[in-house]
């Protein structure tokens, strides 16, 4: 019998911990047993959490300093329960802040033990020494993203192996792809252009970027005629959009749930979202976008640690400054339309964000599911002992 402890403090962490049980089970013969902290997700894969983990739930240095106490008293529970049952690997999965200081503590412990992270820290993003740190408790980094494996060489890292994103695996994403790819596929915009708002997955990021967008739609209603815009969202935050939305003289569409945010990207002549993981999805779905960003205002006091030159994950992956961002100050809503404008009509602009969107999803093309990449490189550390070249 196998067991793997994990811990996992998000939702997106939870979905693929799930994957990978699937993948290790499958593996494993069916001879596996998995310990340690997950989500709903992982949990109806035999996973018995410890603590809910809505309360890791947290972005943004603001809320981090906020509820560190409570954190740090989460992370001695969760490394005891570890050592105790003495797995014959571990596996953290995203939320660093958490999952790293665990990672630390059972290293200590049980120095024998290997240890995988799947999704590294976004070293490349900000506070870089964070690669060569992970070195000592981390035997090998499980990546998402092409770039990443070579990265976290270059700033002196752990082994690093890219075994795709699990945004590849998305059955209605992967249609879109496959529909993009086709060299006879359509990308001329809609005669009445269809516009996407995703102002975040989160309340806070809703609260500071909503009435911006609001007012870059406005001015974007008089410049192209026939536009219509749709909010896809989370249920939970159906009331703070409606709400927000109440005023705007012309109201897009708001929808809920997985299945009508693909079927809007599938309609969509272009995109405005806050920065983050939705740039890769609308990229990957052939939607031209801007992006804007503003941070809380503790996190805002520590921006002169990000040492990226961009925070777009397609500027990232084709290495150049391919899709437009605007942070704080350059948050213009007449700047954004302009920039909008131009995305959803036949412009060089459009076609060059098309054309970078085609060299990203050859970067990202993978052959298997990340999921049985990512197991065979747990198992492999299962079998092989901790490697002892890692210092």
């Amino acid at each position: 019998m196998t067991t793997i402890g994990f811990v996992v403090g998000e939702p997106s962490g939870d979905r693929i911990g799930a994957d990978l049980i699937r993948a290790l089970r499958s593996q494993a013969g069916g001879e596996l047993r998995v310990i340690g902290l997950g989500g709903e997700a992982m949990q109806a894969e035999g996973l018995t959490s410890l603590f809910d983990i809505d309360e890791l739930s947290i972005i943004g240095i603001g809320a981090i300093v906020a509820r560190l106490p409570q954190l740090l008293r989460r992370v001695s529970q969760t490394a005891d329960f570890i050592v105790d049952a003495k797995p014959d690997a571990l596996v953290i999965i995203d939320s660093p802040t958490f999952s790293h200081r665990v990672a630390r503590r059972v290293r200590t412990r049980l120095p024998k033990m290997p240890i995988a992270n799947y999704i590294p820290p976004t070293v490349w993003a900000w506070r870089e020494g964070r690669a060569a740190s992970m070195r000592p408790y981390v035997d090998h980094a499980i990546c998402a993203l092409p770039f990443e494996p070579e990265t976290l060489c270059r700033l002196g890292g752990p082994p690093a192996t890219y075994v795709g994103h699990p945004l590849m695996t998305t059955p209605a994403l992967r249609r879109m792809v496959e529909d993009a790819n086709r060299p006879a596929a359509d990308r001329t915009p809609a005669l009445s252009p269809t516009l996407v708002i995703l102002p975040g997955s989160r309340r806070g990021e809703i609260n500071r970027l909503i009435d911006d967008f609001g007012m870059t739609f406005q001015r974007l209603l008089t410049m192209t005629p026939g536009l219509t815009a749709i909010i896809p969202t989370l249920e939970r935050h159906r009331p703070i959009i409606e709400a927000k939305i109440a005023h705007w003289e012309n109201k897009p569409m708001v929808v809920t749930g997985e299945a009508a945010k693909w079927a809007a990207f599938a309609k969509a002549d272009a995109a405005i979202a806050a920065s983050g993981t939705v740039s890769l999805e609308l990229a990957l779905a052939d939607v031209p976008m801007a992006l804007a960003y503003r941070l809380d205002p503790i996190g805002y006091r520590f921006r002169h640690l990000i040492s990226a030159w961009t925070a777009a994950l397609p500027n990232f992956i084709v290495g150049h400054p391919l899709v437009p961002e605007h942070f704080h100050e350059i948050v213009r809503p007449e700047l954004l339309a302009r920039r909008l404008q131009r995305l959803l009509t036949d412009t060089p602009e459009r076609r060059a964000q098309l054309a970078g969107f085609a060299e990203i999803r050859d970067a990202m093309a993978i052959e298997r599911p990340p999921g049985e990449a990512a197991a065979d490189i747990v198992l492999d550390l299962v079998r092989q002992g901790r490697p002892t070249n890692l210092k």
